[in-house]
């Protein structure tokens, strides 16, 4: 359970004592990913990448590991405050480990630096580089078991409604004609 590959250098402090912890609760489940994966709303490659720190979890996805760990309820909280912290920090990109990031990489012989037009930035990218924890959006994926029952379709109510009123003209029409016929 214990063999988890180092994470990366250079991470922010709340994100690696975040991830730390989110590694010690997985272990303390005693599940494999896959198991983990089948227990929660979340495959297991999702959940390799939340435990190497290469992508940030969905607040959700911490939610659904403190349910199947069985943590108290203030023990779940401080992991959502970890993850809160975690977030506003988080790298935008964490370079997999024995991949040289792309600044790194030293431009092939006889191409220049700027071989590539540069990308100009959209509005989205400037208010990423102001504030880098911001941008992230958590958009929970919640397991069927969790979401709200879905709401009767306005077609279902009108199908019901003509089908009571026929059963209760049908019920008239054999009254009157009980009482006309004898």
């Amino acid at each position: 359970m214990g063999a988890w590959q180092p994470l990366p250098e250079g991470l922010p402090p709340e994100v690696r004592h975040f991830v730390e912890q989110l590694r010690l609760l997985k272990d303390r489940t005693g599940l494999s990913l896959v198991a983990l994966g089948a227990r929660t709303a979340y495959s297991k490659s999702s959940w390799q990448r939340y435990l190497n720190a290469t992508q940030p979890p969905p607040r959700q996805a911490v939610v659904a590991l403190c349910r199947v760990a069985g943590t108290g309820a203030e023990e779940a909280e401080r992991f959502g405050v970890r993850w809160e912290l975690a977030v506003k920090v988080w790298p935008k990109q964490t370079p997999l480990p024995g991949k040289p990031d792309d600044a790194a990489s030293p431009a092939l012989p006889g191409e220049p630096d700027d071989a590539a037009p540069p990308i100009p930035e959209t509005p989205t990218q400037t208010a990423a580089a102001q504030d880098p924890g911001d941008d992230y959006e958590d958009e929970p994926t919640l397991p069927w078991w969790d979401g709200p029952p879905p709401a009767p379709a306005a077609s279902s109510r009108r199908l019901l409604t003509t089908a009571l009123i026929l059963a209760a003209v049908l019920a008239l029409t054999a009254v009157i004609g009980a009482l006309a016929f004898g």
